[in-house]
């Protein structure tokens, strides 16, 4: 006995489900899987970065005469979860300058004839350090009974409110980097066609990141007025920064496809920018924030342009270091990645290397 025919309406219905299903492949539903996965740790990374900041062992130097001295730093790095890591040293003259080199966060002069004391903050090393350390000492003499007036020793540019200005320019560039090489891939596949393309794609980025550094150095300086007098290093930092951000987008790409722009905003964007030391500086961050800040182009790069701009680029050769060798690692991935791939690619089509199929970039 046959079935009835289906009426009109559970035709519909059917057709309806069948170019559902036939829309929705399992590329897809693992995309918007790994999306979702993408937005949870956005919100995990940056709500756990920022939503208790804590100091952790911020260096500071404490002058006081020598019968004091020992006493006093021995009781700063006594206190509870080791905020402050203290050691004396001999002059405020010498104090200053560490401040000044960026070798050390605050200076505590202790003036044993009063009952106030001095302490020497740099800003331009970061607002919240720099309110956290005051924020410290003031609750020690308060203990004692004492009271700290407080001299900024190195403070911001003008236009540099709260000492953001660096982190933000570092984000745009970084940005830039790995919009372009993005958009190239999908424009163009997310894997070159050849490796001959995959240097040509690399070269294209040479000229972006000069234009995008100097860009970007301008914007801040000339046009702003946040960041001025440094153009000439900020931009190179930027043609670094940006060429860094790129280049390892594209080796992502080559390696993992269309996935790999999800890996490049799980490194830049989720991890990069909340442990970049940013809104709260790296003493201020938890452990894992804390160890990843600098090993990361965004940290690396936040920090280096604040030594740029204030401390007369001292110490920035570790910085440039790790930059460069996202830039170099970014390279020599895409273009050895590039070359495995359609080594195999060949292999795969023709049984034997040299029938690579012609394709666009």
């Amino acid at each position: 006995m046959s079935s009835p025919a289906p009426t009109k309406g559970e035709s519909e219905r059917q057709a309806f489900w069948a170019e559902l299903w036939d829309a929705i492949s399992i590329r897809t539903v693992l995309l918007v899987v790994g999306v979702l996965l993408l937005q949870l740790g956005f919100i995990l990374s940056y709500v756990a970065a920022f939503h208790s900041p804590k100091p952790s062992r911020i260096p500071i130097v404490v002058v006081a005469p020598a019968g004091f001295a020992g006493k006093i730093v021995s009781e700063l790095n006594a206190i509870a979860s080791t905020p402050l890591h203290a050691r004396a040293v001999d002059s405020e003259q010498q104090a200053r300058r560490l401040l000044e080199e960026d070798a050390t966060s605050a200076a505590f002069v202790v003036d044993v004839a009063s009952k106030t004391d001095t302490l020497l903050v740099a800003s331009a090393e970061g607002a919240s350090l720099a309110t956290a350390v005051e924020t410290i000492i003031t609750d020690v003499e308060a203990s004692q009974h004492r009271t700290a007036r407080v001299t900024d020793a190195v403070p911001l540019q003008s236009g540099d409110g709260h000492g953001l200005t660096g982190f933000y320019l570092v984000i745009g560039w970084i940005v830039g980097g790995y919009l372009v090489a993005s958009l190239l891939g999908i424009a163009s596949g997310a894997r070159p066609a050849t490796t001959r393309r995959a240097l040509i794609r690399l070269l294209a980025l040479v000229p972006y990141a000069i234009v995008s550094g100097l860009g970007g150095a301008i914007v801040v300086g000339p046009v702003l007025g946040a960041l001025t007098g440094h153009l000439v290093a900020l931009w190179w930092l930027g043609v670094l920064l940006v060429f860094a951000a790129a280049a390892v987008t594209m080796a992502f790409q080559v390696l993992f496809g269309v996935l790999g722009i999800g890996i490049t905003v799980l490194v830049f964007v989720i991890l990069g920018n909340p442990s970049a030391g940013g809104a709260y500086q790296a003493a201020l961050l938890p452990p894992f924030w804390r160890a990843i800040s600098s090993a990361l182009p965004n940290g690396a790069g936040t920090d280096a342009v604040r030594r740029i701009v204030y401390f007369g680029a001292r110490g920035i050769g570790g910085h440039i270091i790790v930059i460069a060798l996202y830039a170099l690692g970014g390279v020599v991935i895409a273009v050895v990645g590039s070359l495995r791939h359609h080594s195999g690619a060949t292999t795969d089509r023709s049984g034997a290397p040299g029938a690579i199929a012609t394709m666009d970039i």
